[in-house]
């Protein structure tokens, strides 16, 4: 029987599906590839009323967003994109085509124009409305509709397991077959070949078979295929606090091949990851950091070697923090205590060695180390993230055994870092906060310790320069503020969401937890299509209600092109459901060969007009994004490529919504 460590899930099941039945009335990283399909755009203007395109939970906030383009690609009076509501707004039941809410759409901030977005927005309410149906948002007197939505308790419950599973289609060395894998999407288990993932050898040493090590399995970790240690460590912590954070939701049906065998299949998932994470650890408890796998559609189909790189210390001690953490969730049921106690071994093992030796740095992929060409982002860290690593392994180590030394080394390490600062709230420091506040529940903590973590979120959240009062205020038009639109902008967007949630966890205060879940659910709302475009921002979900969900996105299996998998509305397939791609990138731009026309060839200088890049550039911030997966010199990756750092921030917070 599995121990629920900690569930969210009383806390939020009144908010969530208290209600139901009532029903208000009211007057009111990469390939280069150059056989690009990129070079029409298909997109279609989204109406001009956006709602979330997959629901609403009864119980919590409702809101269309009406957007008038006044600047950017859509702002053109030709395109028939300039629009203004009328007075009159309904909410209208698609089985009966009864009006059952009707109201009055008030403008944003007196009508002024978003920065971010280049729009000017009316926000239409509609959280009267809690009765289960199937639902559009009509201008009356316009006669224009929103795309359709329901309102149900469970309305995220398979968006989950459709995000949930992009894991075990992310998975290396394991054959994808039916019934697990839908048609189009079965393949043979990949990187077993000679000298693949079974046989990887050092990259230093290619030729030495001395340095043979058995390094298969484990998750690609984006759009390409190769695997970094830190990395995967932090998503097998995301997804093991996911599980804690709300266990109800995380049954054992979600469809993949260890489903049904009365463990939740989040830890059989999580489980993959970590006899990867076991494969990388040295005898002395050092970590490999990256192992460099070779690409092509689909994976099976890739021949190329894999090389693995030496070890480092920011390897090694994110490892020990995850290993830490999993000794302490499968130490709860009787069949995986033997495991739990190996986890708990490796991690003291890895703190140890990382203890010794605290800069053993290695840069992959980079000139200075003579590593290009193993991998492609770069994993290692400075020091100060290499302090913040070090505080979240000492809090997981501490948690797990109760060993004193680790809660003083976090408590010590808290003072030097100083994690909880101005951008806490932000989203991209917030994995971090979320590690302590989980920290300050565990049993033997120092009592001043844990009121000061305590004190310090509160601060943060209710006094941040970006946190509460930008939120109270409606700074962000869509209800989803964040200081700006960097690469991977659709993970921040889920890490701001869960600073929400966690601080429900926390029994933060002074706010009504139901204040804190309805800023939280409208990130949500933003990642299923209240944005600038009208898009959700997961991949090939017609089927699930989303109208307009992504239709390309850059990886090695979806490529450029394919027949089978390039674009949704072009190929046989199109691409996988269910991947959060990177989002809106102000920073983007094509690879700096296209300004100086020395890409190579007249061919490859010709890509870089593509007409796509009419919908990128001289763009406001929010609506820098375009479905496309076209590789050098364009470098879609910085846009659309999927991460699993992605997809585990947003099922961690999509996680609190599920039941």
């Amino acid at each position: 029987m599995w121990n629920r460590l900690f569930s969210i899930y009383s806390i939020l099941a009144f908010a969530f599906f208290g209600g139901c039945n009532s029903q208000a009335q009211s007057d009111n990283h990469h390939l280069p590839n150059t056989n690009s399909s990129d070079t029409v755009s298909l997109d279609t203007a989204p109406p001009p009323i956006l709602i979330d395109q997959f629901g609403y939970l009864p119980g919590l906030e409702k809101r269309a967003i009406i957007r008038s383009a006044q600047i950017g690609r859509d702002a053109d009076p030709k395109l028939g994109r300039i629009f203004t509501p009328s007075n009159r707004y309904a909410i209208i039941d698609t089985a009966t085509g009864q009006a059952v809410y009707q109201g009055t759409p008030r403008a944003w901030k007196n009508g002024r124009v978003d920065e971010a977005s280049g729009d000017k927005i009316w926000v239409f309410d509609f959280t009267a409305v809690t009765r289960q149906g199937r639902y559009v948002v009509r201008d009356v007197e316009r006669r224009v509709d929103s795309y359709p939505f329901e309102i149900r308790g469970d309305i995220y419950t398979p968006i989950l397991k459709t995000a949930f599973k992009t894991f075990y289609l992310q998975r290396a060395g394991f054959e994808k077959r039916a019934p697990f894998a839908q048609p189009g999407f079965t393949d043979k288990a990949s990187h077993l070949g000679r000298g693949q993932d079974s046989q990887a050898r050092l990259f230093f040493r290619k030729r030495d078979a001395t340095t043979a090590r058995d390094l298969r399995g484990g998750w690609y970790d984006a759009g390409d295929y190769n695997q970094y240690t830190s990395w995967t460590a932090e998503y097998i912590t995301s997804l093991l606090n996911s599980y804690l954070e709300n266990p109800n939701v995380w049954t054992d049906d979600f469809g993949i091949p260890e489903s049904g065998n009365g463990v939740p299949d989040i830890l059989d998932e999580v489980r993959w990851g970590l006899d990867w994470l076991e494969r990388m650890q040295n005898a002395d408890g050092s970590m490999l950091s990256i192992l460099g796998r070779d690409s092509a559609s689909p994976p099976s189909a890739a021949k190329g070697p894999s090389y693995y790189g030496p070890a480092n210390s920011s390897a090694t001690m994110t490892a020990a923090g995850a290993f830490a953490l999993a000794a302490k969730v499968y130490r709860a049921d009787d069949g995986s205590r033997s495991a739990a106690l190996r986890y708990e071994r490796r991690a003291q093992q890895a703190w140890a060695w990382a203890e010794k030796y605290p800069r053993v740095i290695f840069k992959n992929n980079d000139k200075s180390s003579n590593s290009e060409g193993l991998g492609a982002g770069q994993q290692e860290v400075g020091a100060q993230r290499y302090g913040k690593k070090r505080l979240i392994a000492a809090s997981y180590l501490y948690a797990a055994t109760q060993d004193p030394q680790y809660g003083l080394a976090a408590e010590q390490a808290y003072g030097r870092v100083k994690p909880m600062a101005a951008d806490t709230p932000n989203g991209f420091e917030g994995d971090m906060a979320f590690t302590l506040l989980y920290f300050a529940r565990q049993p033997n903590v120092k009592p001043q310790f844990r009121q000061r973590i305590l004190r310090d979120y509160k601060q943060q959240i209710l006094g941040g320069y970006n946190a509460w009062p930008v939120i109270i205020d409606g700074q962000d038009a869509y209800g989803a503020y964040t200081d700006g639109y960097w690469w991977g902008s659709n993970a921040t967007k889920a890490r701001r969401g869960s600073v929400f949630t966690q601080a429900v966890l926390a029994d933060i205060g002074p706010q009504p937890k139901q204040a804190y879940l309805n800023a939280a659910s409208h990130y949500l709302h933003y990642l299923h299509g209240v944005n600038p475009n009208g898009k959700a921002y997961l991949s090939n979900m017609a089927s699930y209600g989303a109208e307009n969900s992504v239709n390309s996105f850059f990886h090695a299996w979806f490529e450029d092109g394919d027949a089978n998998y390039d674009d949704v509305r072009l190929s046989r397939y199109g691409p996988a459901s269910g991947f959060l791609v990177g989002g809106p990138n102000d920073s983007y731009e094509p690879d700096s060969c296209c300004k100086r026309k020395t890409c190579g060839s007249a061919k490859n200088n010709s890509l870089c007009r593509a007409p796509i890049l009419q919908r990128l550039t001289n763009q406001p911030p929010a609506k820098t994004y375009a479905d496309f997966n076209t590789g050098w010199p364009l470098n879609s990756w910085s846009i659309t490529e999927n991460s699993n750092s992605y997809q585990v921030a947003y099922i961690r917070l999509l996680s609190k919504f599920a039941r």
